[in-house]
């Protein structure tokens, strides 16, 4: 009888076991959703082979529905590293309390938000007093939190200011709103207008950048705290190593809209923790 029942247990715990086994072999890899998931899934899988290689284990990208989505995977270690904007890191790294970012590309440390309109006539802030306007989503860094910081500091409130506020979701919707005349004018983060422009996807006939926002630091790629901090290292490793020299390496980096990788650090993103309390977006 007791043969019987350690037998039975065993066949229970096994599979189990398999499965955790399983798991502590496979990265999970997510990314906030601030562009379309095929264009998400296009950029990450040379960089997913690459780790795979690199770190000798599976990696998985998991696809989010949106940016609240990473935090709570994150905080769930339901993920162990993910792509964030700087406003993201900053409500993962409050709700976690110990995520950890690792790595930024270079225009990281000095990231700006383009204002663009398809309106002749508008040449600045000043001749949207009353129109209708285009944020990304109201967890972007870049397509939301930095712009409307740098408006309030100007005393431009944009519920009061403009005669409609809409979130179109993400940085390539909001070009194609303005494009479409859905609204006056929007704002995106710099580096997908750059992307959209080089790729013809925006009628740059139509569409201009009228404003620029100063800089800030913005993207970084976060681990969850509770990773091993060897495995945290050799994924450190892995993106600090990528060579804009070596063919592969540089398909990797374009993809990433990256010149190289470089470390970062929690203190970096003070100033948007800053200027998330100053938007009243964070509690």
């Amino acid at each position: 009888m007791l043969k019987r029942t350690l037998a039975l247990a065993v066949s229970l715990i096994l599979p189990f076991c398999t499965l955790l086994a399983q798991a502590a072999d496979t990265l999970k890899v997510s990314a906030i959703p601030d562009e379309a998931p095929t264009e998400l899934l296009r950029k990450f899988k040379p960089l997913g082979a690459y780790l795979e290689q690199q770190l000798g284990m599976k990696v998985e990208f998991v696809p989010v529905s949106d940016y609240p989505a990473v935090v709570e995977a994150l905080a769930t270690d339901r993920i162990d590293l993910a792509w964030l904007g700087g406003f993201t890191f900053v409500q993962a790294r409050l709700k976690t309390g110990n995520a950890i970012p690792l790595v930024q590309r270079e225009q990281d440390a000095q990231f700006t938000s383009k204002f663009i309109t398809a309106d002749p006539a508008v040449k600045s802030l000043a001749d949207l007093k009353g129109k209708t306007f285009a944020f990304g989503s109201v967890s972007s860094t870049s397509g939301s939190l930095m712009p409307r910081y740098f408006m309030l500091k100007d005393s431009i409130k944009p519920e009061t200011y403009f005669s409609r506020v809409g979130y179109s979701g993400a940085h390539d919707a909001t070009v194609a709103w303005v494009q479409a005349g859905k609204v006056d004018a929007g704002v995106l983060n710099a580096s997908v207008w750059e992307k959209l422009v080089a790729a013809g996807k925006v009628d740059t006939t139509k569409v201009k950048v009228f404003a620029t926002t100063p800089a800030y630091f913005d993207y970084n790629w976060t681990v969850r705290g509770t990773l091993d901090p060897a495995l945290a290292a050799k994924i450190k490793t892995a993106f600090l190593a990528l060579d804009p020299a070596k063919p592969a390496d540089k398909e990797i980096l374009d993809l990433q809209a990256a010149s190289r990788f470089i470390e970062t650090k929690p203190e970096n993103y003070k100033g948007i923790e800053e200027a998330a309390r100053a938007a009243e977006l964070l509690k």
